[in-house]
């Protein structure tokens, strides 16, 4: 690699860790909880170390019931965004609650705030949302933040074409697979066309979307139309091969809100009593998993990591290994331990890492294959031996 590739690449990075360093990246998660929550069989012992991101998913596996979920994640305002949630579940009324998370938008969010919310938050997240709790009264929260921005852009790009966002519609509500691939033959070329594949090949897309480089060249080095490729497959199997009336993920994404069938567990009103008596089970934590493993041992029976070890394998590999050994020597026999990644088969797992897990290969294609989010390359579980 040339001196002059290596700076830019050391300038994108630099871009890369400003942005997530300052803003809140991820209104929503993009990890299927159902898969999850198939794959690792929580009960009543369970003790869950994870990553918070938008801690949806923490409180959808709030629904089974675990001993407790210790939520970890380096940027404060993705902590502030699950601490919001859970004061939200316990302070107000479900009508509330729904409008402003389910529906992304209430009128009276600013004095519901004041009121209910900001009283029983901590203080670094106090002065996040005194800024940002407004997002709630303008256009959807969830064309707010990073990733939320460039889904308002999509947005617009689907709303100055009528005849596109009628074809979303009707895809959106499309009741059996065969009326979904007729449409979404439709619907295809409009939307990933020469421009769009030009701008998801793009770095600055990219890192609106949370991808960092290392995960970009992931993609880049496996797949023979790169980014932009991978995008349309995924794209291409969400749409046509898994029932949409039931994928929130999406139905978010195409329109900036969830509709009452349409929406992740813990937003549904039959859960909000149950939930509301269970938040204290969860923590959050703003540090490294590494740090939070050592500052707080015990015998954990689930990992949650997401894929951000795509970014350690390419980064940091010492703090790669240090994070492994810390996730074994706090685990027992049994321990489940989740990742994803961008590439379609990582390399990077340590040796003692593959001879200390079973992976279970067999569940996790299958569920894989279900998954409604469908952006990662692949999933992982393995249980410690």
């Amino acid at each position: 690699m040339s001196k002059l590739t290596q700076t830019f690449n050391n300038f994108r990075d630099k871009i890369f860790t400003n942005v997530h360093s300052n803003n809140l990246i991820y209104n929503t998660c993009w990890e299927d909880p159902r898969c999850d929550r198939q794959m690792l069989q929580f009960g009543a012992d369970s003790q869950i170390v994870m990553i918070t991101s938008a801690g949806c998913n923490a409180l959808d596996y709030l629904l089974d019931s675990p001993k407790s979920i210790d939520c970890i994640d380096m940027n404060s305002r993705q902590n502030a965004l699950l601490q919001l949630k859970i004061v939200g579940l316990k302070h107000l009324e479900y009508d509330d609650f729904w409008k402003i998370f389910g529906e992304g938008h209430h009128p009276e969010a600013v004095k519901l705030y004041a009121q209910y919310l900001k009283p029983n938050l901590p203080a670094e997240s106090q002065e996040f949302w005194d800024r940002n709790i407004i997002h709630f009264t303008k256009k959807s929260f969830y064309f707010f933040g990073t990733s939320g921005t460039f889904a308002w852009i999509f947005n617009q790009y689907i709303n100055a074409r009528p005849k596109l966002r009628g074809l979303i519609t009707q895809l959106l509500e499309a009741k059996d697979l065969e009326a979904q691939r007729e449409i979404y033959k439709e619907v295809e070329p409009k939307i990933v066309n020469q421009v769009v594949k030009w701008l998801i090949n793009r770095h600055v897309t990219l890192t609106l979307l949370g991808v960092p480089r290392a995960q970009r060249q992931l993609i880049v080095d496996e797949y023979p139309g790169k980014v932009a490729g991978f995008a349309s497959d995924c794209l291409n199997h969400v749409f046509t091969q898994l029932p949409i009336h039931e994928n929130y993920f999406w139905r978010l994404y195409l329109t900036g809100k969830y509709t009452k069938d349409c929406c992740p567990e813990y937003l549904k009103e039959e859960n909000f009593l149950k939930l509301r008596e269970l938040t204290g089970r969860i923590k959050t934590h703003t540090t490294t998993v590494s740090n939070f493993l050592r500052e707080q041992p015990n015998k954990y029976t689930h990992y949650i990591l997401l894929d951000h070890q795509d970014w350690l394998a390419a980064h940091d590999v010492e703090a790669l290994i240090d994070e492994w050994n810390l996730v074994l020597k706090n685990s027992k026999k049994g321990t489940n331990v989740l990742l994803r990644s961008a590439a379609l088969k990582v390399d990077f797992f340590p040796d003692f890492v593959e001879n200390a897990l079973d992976f279970q290969t067999e569940t996790t294609e299958a569920l894989h294959k279900l998954d409604r989010v469908g952006t990662y390359g692949s999933t992982y579980l393995g249980l410690v031996k």
